[in-house]
């Protein structure tokens, strides 16, 4: 199987269950960004795999990565083909958005946030974290545009969005732990 099919070559994308559009859409802007969120995670779930005391945390971004890839066929359809979708292969629904509020608060519990603004690097794996938070920040506020043309019919993938966010912010502050930067570090 070869890896090129020459059919962007004019600038047009294909997205899942047909249709094309230019490779600068909105929506190939939202699920590309989304798609570098994912990579980015990548690299965090890469250095976490080397914290043998926190295994939970490596699996946690795996999942993470894993919804992403929801988002971005969600936002990879053109609206006219979101009843093919299914919920959680390639639909946000409400109990996605629900299960990131619940891990956010169990993340909290372990670890409760600083009270003062935390600078990004206190750890490899908690600044790749941050990383895909502020990749997920530039898609969250694609996804804004594609509401606001009128190509988001259905919201979730923004809600899920804001949330990921969230939680990203709250993971590193947690693979942080202990090890939050001091002046001497900075």
């Amino acid at each position: 199987m070869k890896v090129y099919t020459k059919r962007g070559d004019d600038g047009t994308t294909g997205l899942l269950y047909g249709g094309r559009v230019r490779k600068d859409d909105l929506r190939t802007s939202a699920y590309g960004t989304v798609d570098e969120t994912c990579s980015a995670l990548g690299l965090a779930r890469a250095e976490l795999a080397l914290d043998a005391d926190r295994p939970h945390l490596h699996d946690l971004v795996l999942t993470i990565q894993r919804e992403l890839f929801v988002v971005g066929a969600q936002l990879a359809t053109l609206e006219e083909h979101w009843d093919r979708l299914e919920v959680g292969v390639s639909k946000v629904d409400d109990a996605m958005v629900d299960a990131i509020d619940a891990r956010i608060d169990a993340s909290v519990a372990r670890h409760p946030l600083p009270t003062t603004f935390v600078v990004p690097g206190g750890t490899r794996a908690a600044a790749a974290l941050d990383l895909a938070r502020t990749v997920c920040r530039r898609a969250e506020r694609e996804v804004v545009a594609m509401k606001s043309a009128g190509i988001l019919p259905d919201d979730a993938p923004l809600r899920y969005l804001n949330r990921c966010a969230d939680e990203l912010y709250v993971l590193a502050r947690e693979v942080e732990g202990t090890h939050l930067p001091s002046r001497e570090d900075a």
